[in-house]
């Protein structure tokens, strides 16, 4: 069974930044694509970044792409979302999930305000 852990939201300053972690199990982390996407109040679910198997290609939505980073450690089955230059309308619920499936985490808040 797919299990996906969301930690590291929080409250944060615009400017501000935070690294959000994912553990994985129930499946061979290494050889699955994973993503990040985000909710915000009244919004659809939208995504953000995604990192191939190996790490070794990433892709942004382009209102993150300057700021945000993504990276994984396969050993420890993470996958990571840096978020740096924080703004308000980066405040939403974080989800992390398995590349070309339906499987999602239960979500990390993320709230930019003063």
């Amino acid at each position: 069974q797919v299990q996906l852990v969301e930690s590291g939201g929080g409250l944060v300053q615009p400017g501000g930044s935070l690294r959000l972690s994912c553990v994985a199990s129930g499946f061979t982390f290494s050889t699955k694509g994973m993503k990040w996407y985000r909710q915000a109040p009244g919004k659809e679910r939208e995504f953000v970044a995604t990192i191939s198997a190996h790490g070794d290609f990433v892709n942004f939505a382009e209102s993150v792409r300057d700021r945000f980073s993504i990276s994984r450690n396969n050993s420890q089955n993470t996958v990571y979302l840096e978020m740096n230059s924080l703004k308000p309308e980066d405040t939403a619920v974080y989800y992390c999930g398995v590349w070309g499936t339906d499987d999602w985490g239960r979500g990390a808040q993320v709230t930019v305000s003063s």
